[in-house]
């Protein structure tokens, strides 16, 4: 919220790292290893109220703003991508945009139980066919007296096996590209939904990717989050937000693999592993920086869809560099099936490619520094 002081960061990155060595650590390999959470890691999230962070007290919520989101989800990252990624999109693409576009009755509804820890939330855009392209969507809705009917699919669904709801996009009819877009909340166990194939990724292991499947899901009146129509603007706001928050686990991928770089270099230093270190550090530092950036931008309230791009397209490609670099410098024992240079370089790489990719981020980019 705008407003907080960075105190506030400050007193949740401390918790959040606290919780991270203590908790995540132990847990991080066995997660990776078997692509599995800890049983009782939602349970864990909730106690600690962070998903809860960037909901008013008033809904249910633990407050603060982007800048403790973004301290939050890079400690956690900093001990397991997986877990900070299951953070980051319930609050970024889930609860917030429920509380941006939902109304009082949606927030008490949908809302709160989100804040509260309660639920798990997620987001459905991506279709089988269908990535960053959304004017083509094949995921079809119809109204009727009641509610509405969706029918289509959903692809590369992070947390959608354990959500219990799921913000997704569906069109009225093609013909209208981006115009016939609506955003609906669509609640576990709706008739005609289903969760479909697990999708077995190179990194953030842990962390579930699904299909979803919509077979005629019969929705209420009141799931329709915004106006018909407007399922583009939510969308957008929605992943605007979200790379802020990819960016911050990238950023937090990319410190713990500097760590492990710093601490194995250091053990037999010559010029060629100084020169890499000093590279990495100042990669490290500048994806800070511009996670920062963005992050103030947001709590202040002024325009930051280029400082998220900006930042996510920077510090996804800082993680991959310095992962990199580090199982070079760790040698044999870095490419070790679980080693931490290894987890850490599988990890680093989906960060270019979630939230829009590093040319999406590029397009965004040229398009606001150049015009469309």
């Amino acid at each position: 919220m705008a407003g907080e002081s960075r105190t506030d960061a400050a007193g949740w990155r401390e918790r959040a790292r606290r919780f991270a060595r203590e908790y995540l650590r132990p847990t991080a390999e066995a997660a990776d290893r078997e692509d599995r959470a800890p049983s009782d890691l939602l349970a864990r999230l909730r106690e600690e109220r962070f998903l809860g962070l960037g909901v008013p007290p008033s809904w249910g919520g633990a407050g603060g703003g982007a800048r403790e989101i973004v301290a939050v989800l890079e400690e956690l990252a900093a001990e397991s991508a997986a877990a900070a990624t299951l953070v980051s999109v319930h609050l970024s693409v889930a609860a917030a945009p429920v509380l941006t576009w939902g109304t009082d009755a949606q927030r008490e509804a949908y809302l709160r139980p989100l804040a509260e820890g309660r639920w798990l939330g997620a987001f459905g855009l991506t279709e089988p066919s269908v990535g960053s392209d959304t004017a083509h969507l094949a995921t079809r809705y119809e109204r009727t007296r009641d509610g509405f009917v969706l029918t289509g699919s959903k692809m590369f669904i992070t947390n959608a096996a354990s959500a219990d709801l799921l913000l997704v996009f569906a069109t009225r009819d093609p013909a209208q590209g981006t115009k016939g877009i609506s955003a609906f909340l669509l609640r576990k166990g709706t008739r005609g939904f289903s969760i479909a194939q697990h999708l077995d990724k190179l990194g953030l292991r842990g962390s579930e990717t699904n299909e979803l499947v919509l077979d005629g899901a019969r929705l209420p009146e009141d799931a329709l989050l915004g106006r018909e129509g407007e399922g583009l603007k939510v969308a957008l706001g929605a992943l605007t937000g979200g790379r802020v928050g990819i960016a911050s686990c990238a950023l937090g991928v990319a410190r713990a693999a500097f760590e492990e770089m710093q601490r194995r270099a250091s053990r037999a230093p010559d010029d060629a592993t100084r020169t890499l270190v000093a590279r990495a550090f100042v990669d490290l530092q500048a994806a800070s920086a511009l996670v920062s950036d963005a992050a103030r931008r947001k709590d202040d309230g002024v325009p930051f869809v280029e400082a998220a791009s900006a930042a996510k397209l920077y510090a996804s490609q800082a993680a991959f560099r310095i992962a990199s670099k580090g199982v070079e410098i760790a040698g044999w024992e870095g490419v070790r099936r679980g080693a931490a240079p290894e987890r850490l370089l599988r990890d680093a790489r989906v960060f270019p490619i979630v939230e829009g990719t590093t040319e999406i981020q590029e397009l965004i980019l040229g398009r606001a520094l150049l015009g469309r």
